[in-house]
Parts: C-alpha cells; sequence; structure tokens
C-alpha cells in the first residue's frame, strides 16, 4: 500500500493489487466532505442520527462527521464496518488532523485505536461502534438513519455491489434515511431504485466526480 498526496493537499492510499485508490486523487478531503458531510449528515434531519458507514477505511468519514457532530451540539452514533483494518502506522502518515480539525490528532487516532464489537465513546457527542467483518455476509441490525456506502468502485470489488446488499441496507433504514455514495453509474443507481429507494444524481465534488447519488427510504 503506498502514500499518496491528493490535489487538495490531504493524502490517500493506493493499493496496487487493485490498482485503486481509497479517495479521489481530485482531492480525498474535499470528497468526503462533499458527499458523506454535506450531502449525507447535513441532509439529515434527525436531531441524533444513528450512521452506517460501509467501508471505515482510513476513518476520514468518520473523523469529520465527529467534528461535525461536536461543532452542531448533534449526538450522533456511527457504526463502521472494515474487513481490512489498516495499521496505526499507517493511519499517523495520513495525518488528516494537520489539514482539518486541528487540535484533534487524539480523536483521529481514537477512531483506530477504540476496541471492536462494541459501543465506545470518543466525545459526549460522539459514539463509535466498529465491526471488523465482511459486509458481504453481515447481518446489521434495523435503525439506521444516514448509510454513507464507500466501498472501493464496483469495477474493482463487483460483489460489494450487488442487488441483494442494496435490498438489505435499504430495510435496515428507518423511514425517510438516506445512502449516499460517490459511484453514480446507471448499473448502481438502478440496483437502488430497485431495492425501494428513491434515488437523486447530485453534483460531484469540486474538481471531482460530475455526479454522486443520494438516495433516500421514503
Amino acid at each position: 500500500m503506498k502514500l499518496e498526496q491528493t490535489a487538495d493537499g490531504s493524502y490517500t492510499l493506493y493499493v496496487p493489487e487493485l490498482d485503486e485508490h481509497y479517495h479521489s486523487v481530485k482531492g480525498a478531503l474535499t470528497e468526503s466532505l462533499h458527499i458523506f458531510i454535506e450531502m449525507g449528515l447535513k441532509h439529515s434531519p434527525v436531531i441524533s442520527p444513528r450512521i452506517l458507514e460501509i467501508g471505515l477505511g482510513t476513518g476520514l468519514n468518520c473523523f469529520l462527521t465527529l467534528l461535525a457532530a461536536q461543532d452542531e451540539k448533534r449526538h450522533v452514533h456511527y457504526t463502521g464496518i472494515e474487513r481490512f483494518p489498516l495499521s496505526l502506522d499507517m493511519i499517523q502518515q495520513l495525518d488528516y488532523p494537520s489539514i482539518v480539525g486541528r487540535g484533534h490528532k487524539d480523536d483521529y487516532l481514537a477512531i483506530h485505536q477504540a476496541p471492536w464489537e462494541t459501543d465506545f465513546e470518543l466525545s459526549p457527542w460522539f459514539t463509535l461502534h466498529k465491526v471488523e467483518g465482511d459486509f458481504t455476509h453481515y447481518t446489521f441490525e434495523k435503525g439506521y438513519d444516514i448509510i454513507y456506502f464507500d466501498a472501493f468502485a464496483p469495477g474493482k470489488q463487483p460483489e460489494m455491489w450487488e442487488q441483494s446488499l442494496f435490498d438489505g441496507l435499504y430495510n435496515v433504514l428507518n423511514e425517510g434515511g438516506i445512502l449516499t455514495t460517490y459511484c453514480a453509474k446507471g448499473i448502481v443507481r438502478r440496483m437502488l431504485q430497485s431495492a425501494g429507494f428513491v434515488v437523486e444524481r447530485l453534483p460531484g465534488p469540486p474538481g471531482g466526480k460530475r455526479e454522486i447519488l443520494r438516495a433516500t427510504k421514503k
């Protein structure tokens, strides 16, 4: 795995085996803020949302959500599932708190040092529950308000983008719940619609993808 700087100055990881990056090379931070915070968290009217992230990865989406929760004084319960946790050394090299959330380096590290399979309070506004497992064979409890779908691209990990999985995510969302993803491919949009979602194509992040998707359970 290789550390690479993206266009906005933040870092991502490149996986040679998949020929894939964890984030957009046009801007890792810009992408996460736009797709998951602005179009996801801030779009939800739920005062104390329960969030599920598919692909905890570098913890950037989780960290940005923690910062937003503390800034908005909004209680968040955050579940993240990850099959291949990163090493603490790699996490320290990414060093997102040097760019965003200055003074919160300990919070970023705590995301990765928190115990697995249990609720862990990172702040009075943010509770984390990490699951080390395979999303494609995991049964989630119901009751989520927001889903961040941040798996590797369909062309790289097609098993993560199957109709049955989107059907399952639809079922664990509360009424009015939303799912956001960077992938706007027609086949993904149609699978979300088949699951029952009302799907919007939205403008992508500045300098990045032209469109993203937000799906709502009506």
